[in-house]
């Protein structure tokens, strides 16, 4: 297992926790984008599986969005639009897995880490978890996981997360629309009610829990070409000069 990032699967007793790392503040590269994306089918499938939970390691960010090392190495829009499918793909196979998905946001929470939230059917945090739609500060703006984030929390408080790029709102705010579901002031007591709910989901009806999730996510069988659509659009707005400035200068500080 690689020192620097991995994705993994534990499960037991019918809980399934696919939890990721990266050094960087649990940021995404490509490589680990897919590897969640193959974590999240592979519960899909198992019939072992009733519940699942989408965690990150350690008590600080939850997830800093996309890795900036690998925006400003993206030479053409072929291989834009491959990174940012990359987060369409998480979305997707969230989207349509069969199970519910419980989040636990136990820290700062970055544009696409705002998107795997909103992803979650049931979201868990603690109080440190501000979050931040700052793609518009690189010139690029939230369109892989606008549609995730505005099923959410609406469009009026997607429009000012997105608009309001530079400013974090905090987990109070998160959860009064609707992006949390719980919160709470340790770490100890979320994972205690995170667990007492999967462990009661996973002596819950398959069957029915399925035909629920379907309910929850009607209307977005059309997401597979939405989201590559806007996977397209980012993959050609990284290219610009005015992205590759802001992207540097916030790796340097300067922002």
């Amino acid at each position: 297992m690689r020192t620097d990032s991995y994705v993994k699967v534990e499960a037991e007793g019918g809980v399934a926790s696919i939890e990721f790392y990266h050094e960087k503040k649990n940021s995404m590269p490509a490589v680990q984008l897919k590897e969640l994306t193959e974590a999240i089918e592979q519960c899909a499938k198992d019939r072992g599986v009733r519940v699942i939970i989408l965690r990150s390691q350690g008590d600080g960010a939850f997830c800093a969005g996309a890795s900036f090392d690998e925006l400003v190495a993206i030479s053409n829009e072929q291989e834009g639009l491959a990174f940012f499918s990359g987060f369409a793909q998480v979305i997707n196979a969230m989207r349509k897995c069969p199970k519910f998905i419980l989040g636990r946001v136990q820290g700062k929470a970055v544009g696409g880490g705002v998107g795997l939230a909103s992803a979650t059917d049931y979201c868990f945090a603690h109080r440190s978890a501000s979050v931040k739609l700052s793609e518009l500060a690189v010139g690029i703006g939230p369109f892989v996981v606008g549609p995730a984030v505005q099923r959410k929390v609406g469009l009026s408080a997607m429009s000012e997360l997105a608009i309001d790029a530079a400013s974090w709102r905090s987990a109070e705010w998160a959860h009064q629309k609707g992006l949390f579901n719980e919160l709470f002031d340790d770490h100890e007591h979320m994972d205690k009610a995170l667990m007492a709910l999967a462990q009661r989901l996973s002596k819950s009806s398959p069957e029915a829990m399925h035909h629920l999730k379907e309910t929850f996510w009607a209307q977005t069988g059309h997401w597979e070409d939405l989201l590559s659509e806007r996977a397209a659009i980012s993959g050609e707005l990284v290219l610009s000069d005015f992205t590759r400035e802001a992207i540097a200068a916030f790796k340097s500080g300067k922002r």
